[in-house]
């Protein structure tokens, strides 16, 4: 898998698991913030977000806020939490 292919599959992920109606996953940037001033997602998303991330990949979220707040930062840092988490070679 390419690391595109999985930052793909996250913003797909992101939609789907959010019902976002207005929003594809091309519309996501990949570097863009996801809460506050980007998609302008909440807390609540972020436990939605990570149960679907979860039941995905298999990752398992911290206790730690500051932690996840990291990880959840954008899509790029989610892919990189998880390509590091299960070990994915990325091409």
């Amino acid at each position: 898998m390419t690391r595109q292919d999985l930052e793909h599959e996250i913003k797909e992920l992101i939609v789907s698991a959010l019902d976002l109606e207005d929003v594809t996953a091309d519309d996501i940037v990949t570097d863009a913030p996801l809460f506050r001033e980007g998609l302008g997602l909440d807390s609540i998303d972020a436990l939605e977000m990570g149960m679907a991330l979860r039941k995905r990949y298999g990752v398992v979220f911290s206790a730690d806020k500051e932690a996840n707040k990291a990880y959840f930062k954008s899509v790029a840092t989610l892919a990189d939490y998880i390509a590091k988490s299960t070990d994915m070679k990325l091409e």
